[in-house]
């Protein structure tokens, strides 16, 4: 099954389908209130998607759940294992969306895609919006294994930075990863021995998603002869390194694992630290 749907495809509108909303921020509801997709069910990245850490230091600033809560977070949405999930924010998959695409996939569950262009495809179309809230019929807990799949800590983040045949690659802005600016977290910069690779190089100007090929031009430049299950992606704090991660798996480039802690949690853990004014 291809991560991407179309919204002129018919089984977005289906409804055996369960169609989620992600949203981030402060306003996250009040704009899914304003106008979302029909029987949409409203999620939210920081209280549905992540959990609340006391200290970023330790999983960044948006780790994930815990495996309990995401199952009963599942429950609540009606999802269960042979549920057909499309899922969408309105960042171009870019926050919730390909979070929550590639959470479902790091416990087994195959059957979700993200909707290509995120809510901007169906006002491009001409699409009426609901303004209703959408409540699913819950369902039992979702059976959760024992951990989420593909992720990395922090220790073999330090190795595999430094590997030849690993290859840790940084989606954040250039500006950020060069050290000039950095408006989320403490210390600008990033992990020595990674390259950069912004995650909106694989949108087109509509805001959708490059064709397949070259998504796979684009990364396997970057990659080169690294094995794919040898590649580490990661952001400011686990999210739009999910967009990236989607954008791979659409060029058929499976494998690669996720710093869910990412710079937020690096930063802060008086490591080595990498600028352009430092040239490490």
């Amino acid at each position: 099954m291809s991560p991407l749907i179309e919204i002129t495809d018919p089984r977005v509108f289906d409804p055996e389908v369960i169609l989620i909303d992600v949203r981030a921020g402060a306003n996250a509801h009040e704009r899914y209130l304003a106008g979302h997709l029909p029987n949409a069910i409203f999620a939210t990245l920081d209280d549905d998607l992540a959990s609340h850490p006391a200290d970023a230091a330790n999983g960044g600033r948006h780790p994930l759940p815990s495996l309990n809560d995401f199952s009963e977070t599942l429950a609540r949405w009606g999802v269960t294992p042979d549920s057909h999930v499309i899922v969408y924010d309105d960042k171009n998959a870019a926050m919730g969306g390909a979070r929550l695409w590639w959470m479902l996939r790091s416990i087994g569950h195959t059957n979700v895609q993200v909707l290509n262009g995120g809510l901007k495809a169906a006002t491009d179309e001409g699409m009426e919006l609901s303004t209703e809230e959408y409540l699913p019929a819950a369902t039992g807990l979702y059976p959760i294994p024992q951990q989420y799949s593909n992720t990395v800590d922090i220790e073999e983040v330090k190795k595999a930075a430094k590997a030849d045949d690993r290859v840790v690659i940084d989606v954040r802005e250039g500006v950020r990863y060069a050290g000039h600016t950095e408006p989320l977290d403490l210390v600008a910069g990033h992990i020595p021995g990674a390259v950069n690779l912004f995650y909106s190089n694989s949108l087109s100007p509509e805001g959708k998603y490059l064709t397949s090929q070259a998504l796979a031009t684009l990364y396997k430049d970057t990659i080169g002869h690294v094995k794919p299950q040898d590649v580490i992606v990661h952001c400011g704090s686990g999210v739009t390194a999910c967009h990236t991660l989607l954008g791979m798996e659409h060029a058929g480039i499976t494998g690669p694992k996720l710093y869910v802690g990412s710079w937020s949690e690096w930063s802060r853990n008086n490591l080595p630290i990498a600028t352009e004014a430092n040239g490490l």
